[in-house]
């Protein structure tokens, strides 16, 4: 990572090198030499998450012997995410409202932002077109798939993917076990066969995590790092809230929540879960970083493997605390940036708006933007504000990922200590 930003940092302020005769543009060679060892890297990952979602969930769920467990477990796992949801989202809103980051904005500010990101904010509003003209039950309709090999291959249909394995594996515990038999042991094999594939790829790591941040950091500068730090100057006050409301999360609301429910050492914690938070980090993705989640959970949180194989394919599809908590401070601050003032009532429904959006949020980079058009709208705010935003918007995206991984595994902690019959491990 550090040497990734360094490298970074240094292409974007040497700009161009004289080699041979040849003048060298050094953003190009990051594009066109560094950045595709990223994207190889962000495609392994994404290549195993859909595989390894399927089996693992298929191989949790047949190996409850009774049903009434996962009917116990997956109504307390949705309830604590959505718990954690409305606390994360209530945390940004007292924040922003604490600070006014958006104060401090000029009409020509403002401008300056519409012209620079209109091609992006109009691209947003037709994606979120779609999705704000679906009806009230479409986020149900979309759960059930038509067919399980296109929800395969498809990267914003894991929720089909979860709800096929799931309804897989209750039909595996349903049938005679002799028959049953064969079908598990083909799981169980392949499962181990995709978590030595797991294993392979995290080799790739360091190589993968260098290019991803080298390339971010030149991108970010587009070959003029100082006004690079002028837009980030800019919106220096906004980021640091957003920053500050992720960190209240991270290092105060799942710490208490670990001690209380989980009954968990959070230094432990964190000690285990860092490889994945580095990876989610560097993708921004939920998705993408759910291959690292359910091994280090699994091996070094002293987690149960059936409630790891349950509880965070389904969190890496509706537990994004980062995001809505993001949602929720990008939402005000645009309100304050146009001069609107949002009453408390017009407030308490971002934290609706926000919890619902995060359930049918993708857990890929970018999409929380998405989302938060949708609670703009329902807002009545200008949609074009996110404008105003999109400057940092990547960076920012890296941190809330890092939130969202981390609200997954420590929920995944509190539901299998809370289960019956899961003592702890070690």
């Amino acid at each position: 990572m550090g040497l990734g930003i360094a490298v970074g940092l240094t292409m974007s302020f040497t700009g161009q090198i004289e080699l041979f005769g040849n003048t060298i543009d050094l953003t190009r060679f990051t594009a066109h030499w560094i950045k595709p060892f990223g994207d190889i890297f962000i495609k392994l990952l994404k290549l195993i998450a859909v595989p390894l979602v399927l089996v693992s969930l298929i191989n949790g769920v047949s190996s409850m012997s009774d049903i009434s467990k996962l009917s116990k477990m997956g109504p307390k796992t949705i309830g604590i995410y959505l718990l954690t949801t409305v606390i994360a989202v209530s945390i940004g809103l007292i924040f922003v409202n604490v600070f006014e980051p958006g104060k401090g904005f000029s009409e020509e500010t403002r401008n300056m932002f519409a012209d620079k990101f209109a091609s992006a904010v109009s691209s947003k509003q037709s994606v979120a077109a779609k999705v704000g003209d679906a009806g009230p039950l479409q986020a149900l309709l979309d759960m059930v798939p038509s067919n399980i090999f296109a929800s395969a291959s498809d990267n914003g249909s894991m929720l089909k993917v979860i709800f096929f394995a799931i309804l897989f594996g209750i039909a595996l515990v349903m049938i005679p076990k002799e028959k049953a038999a064969p079908v598990k042991a083909f799981f169980e094999g392949v499962d181990a066969v995709i978590l030595t594939m797991v294993n392979l790829i995290m080799l790739f790591a360091p190589f993968g995590v260098f290019a991803l941040l080298a390339s971010l950091i030149t991108d970010i500068a587009s070959g003029d790092p100082s006004k690079a730090a002028e837009l980030l100057m800019t919106l220096l006050q906004y980021s640091a809230v957003v920053v500050l409301g992720l960190a209240t999360m991270a290092f105060g609301i799942y710490p208490l929540l670990l001690k209380i429910i989980g009954k968990y050492s959070y230094s432990k914690f964190m000690k285990g879960i860092f490889p994945a938070q580095i990876m989610a980090f560097s993708t921004s993705s939920s998705a993408a970083t759910l291959p690292v989640t359910m091994k280090q959970v699994e091996e070094e949180l002293d987690v149960h493997e059936d409630t790891a194989s349950f509880v965070l394919p389904l969190g890496a599809t509706i537990n994004m605390d980062g995001t809505s908590l993001y949602q929720g401070v990008a939402a005000v601050f645009i309100a304050q940036a146009y001069g609107i003032d949002l009453s408390l009532g017009q407030q308490l429904s971002i934290v609706l708006t926000a919890t619902l959006a995060s359930i049918g949020s993708a857990a890929v980079p970018g999409a929380g933007v998405v989302m938060l058009i949708i609670v703009l709208g329902q807002l009545g705010l200008p949609t074009s504000g996110i404008a105003l935003i999109l400057a940092p918007d990547r960076i920012l995206d890296m941190c809330r990922t890092v939130v969202n991984v981390t609200g997954d595994a420590s929920v995944c902690i509190m539901v299998d200590r809370t289960t019956e019959g899961h003592a702890p491990l070690k």
